[in-house]
């Protein structure tokens, strides 16, 4: 069995990590889940949510918005729209992202167009906040 996972997480502009890493959690569809060395093989989608690695004792925030996630003998393959580490994440942005996001909420109901839009950036703020809140700019 290996020690260490190879994980890969891509977005459609750029690769954004490559690292042997000993442990890693991700928020899936279905909720959380984590993945070790010697993991059988899987693939699952993900939500908007957080990605965290451990390597060599330190813990590492990332935000995700939608992908998949593939786990195939010790090699990981994360694919997402975006990602965005905890220290380049702007904290300030991000809160305002938020602020916007909940104030569009309240003027709509769920059967409007736009309410699943402002929902997933309602998510996607929070998720950023949450993540910068770990590690990155304050």
């Amino acid at each position: 069995m290996a020690e260490k996972l190879k994980v890969e997480l891509v977005t459609p502009y750029k690769k954004v990590l490559t690292e042997e890493v000993d442990e890693i959690t991700a928020t899936g569809a279905l909720g959380e889940f984590g993945v070790l060395p010697g993991h059988a093989p899987f693939l699952t989608s993900l939500k908007i949510g957080e990605l965290s690695y451990k390597k060599d004792g330190v813990i590492s925030h990332l935000a995700l918005n939608w992908g998949y996630f593939e786990v195939e003998n010790d090699k990981v393959t994360v694919l997402v729209e975006t990602a965005e580490k905890a220290d380049e994440i702007d904290l300030e942005r991000a809160k305002l992202a938020l602020g916007r996001a909940e104030e569009a909420l309240k003027k709509l109901n769920p059967e409007d167009k736009s309410f699943r839009v402002y929902e997933a950036a309602l998510e996607r703020a929070l998720i950023r906040v949450q993540v910068a809140g770990k590690g990155g700019r304050r």
